[in-house]
């Protein structure tokens, strides 16, 4: 939903500027929990936190769902708890606000998944499809979409709960995403294809399969601002770049592996990789993905050429553009939140508080906030240091 646009709202709690003077602490290896640099903890939950959500309109609130089969909607200005999401039987792996923050969804890997209403913080409804792949909110109005192992994807009027199925191939449906204009939305499944589906009709417009789709699962899909363009990221190791108008596959970005690994010891995995995450940057023709080996490649889309390589001690977990600048941000499974100018293609400023993977995260419409949540059991809210930009 980094797409779309909302009202620019005035600046809410500037963050305290002096306490963030950190520069970048390179020194700092080897004691993951030594340095805290964020703002406020969020320590509610009592297991894993694999998602985390801020809500559009105002920026002030965040939702994160748990192992521990909680889902909570606070404050992030002092952690203080708004309500929780009860009911929910199996680890909360999506969360999300909608458009105008008016909802919050909650979804559960069993399959479960409820809305409330943010103001009376309160239940509104509740469905229960197969188990949860991923959820997301349509960008312009109460409407909820999600993709299930079956292969199915379900779409619901928020209250009323009108409900429409779109079926894929009898596989899981491993990721998805509400193109732009709200009219359209591409999924992808584990055999490999990916579908644009017309909302409205509920038909399947493009197709992408055999050696146009990927040889592997997908992984994650992405579009550029106006929902010209889609990226599609596999365990493949391929992104594609696809033209969502014709369905054509524009060009394809493969990553050569680096330099060949050891060969795996006795139950440790080949060297395996994946495209792990995939991004437009929405002021400049560019494109960023990030891989399960560390590397954050990116893309030039107008000569389809890789123009930066950033490379990661540890796998990229999620990568998400800033909304109206060149720079983005990842996080990975060393437990660090990094900000890089892909212009340059160097490192900006990198936080750390986590003592474990960080799992998930979310920035505020101005960057000047990042949320995180991790396998230690937190969430933390960062105030990022926007000197030049």
């Amino acid at each position: 939903m980094e797409d779309v646009d909302f009202e620019d709202e005035g600046p809410e709690e500037e963050p305290d500027g002096e306490a963030w003077e950190t520069e970048d602490d390179e020194g700092v290896e080897g004691g993951m929990e030594a340095q805290d640099d964020s703002e406020v903890t969020f320590a509610l939950h009592s297991a894993s936190v694999f998602c985390v959500s801020l809500d559009p309109k105002t920026n002030t609130l965040a939702v994160t769902g748990g192992e521990d089969d909680k889902a909570f909607v606070w404050r992030l200005s002092d952690g203080e708890l708004l309500f929780e999401c009860s009911g929910h039987k199996d680890s909360v792996t999506c969360a999300g606000f909608s458009h105008d923050s008016m909802f919050v969804a909650t979804g559960d890997m069993s399959g479960l998944i409820k809305a409330w209403r943010v103001d009376a913080k309160e239940e509104v409804w509740s469905f229960e499809v197969g188990d949860l792949e991923w959820m997301e909110w349509h960008p312009q109005a109460h409407v909820l979409l999600a993709g299930t192992a079956d292969g199915n994807s379900w779409m619901w009027k928020i209250p009323s709960g009108d409900c429409k199925t779109f079926q894929g191939p009898t596989c899981p449906a491993t990721c998805g995403r509400i193109l732009p204009d709200g009219k359209r939305a591409v999924v992808g499944y584990e055999d490999g294809t990916m579908r644009i589906w017309d909302l409205k009709q509920g038909t399947s417009l493009h197709v992408l399969k055999g050696q146009d789709g990927h040889q592997d699962p997908l992984t994650c899909v992405a579009s550029n601002q106006d929902g010209s363009l889609i990226l599609t990221g596999s365990v493949d190791c391929h992104a594609k770049l696809v033209n969502s108008a014709t369905g054509k596959v524009v060009c394809v970005f493969k990553m050569e592996s680096a330099a060949p690994k050891a060969p795996a010891g006795e139950g440790e995995e080949a060297e395996s990789n994946s495209v792990e995450s995939l991004g437009f940057c929405n002021v400049m023709p560019l494109a960023a993905v990030g891989y399960l080996d560390g590397t954050l490649a990116i893309y030039d889309l107008s000569t389809q050429t890789l123009r930066h390589k950033c490379q990661h001690e540890s796998g990229i977990v999620q990568l998400l553009w800033e909304e109206s600048s060149a720079v983005v941000y990842t996080c990975s499974l060393d437990g660090a939140v990094r900000l890089w100018d892909a212009r340059s293609g160097k490192m900006i400023s990198e936080y750390r508080g986590h003592s474990a993977e960080i799992l998930d995260f979310a920035i505020n419409k101005d960057a000047s906030i990042v949320v995180t949540t991790s396998g230690d059991h937190q969430a933390k809210v960062f105030c990022v240091q926007r000197p030049d930009r």
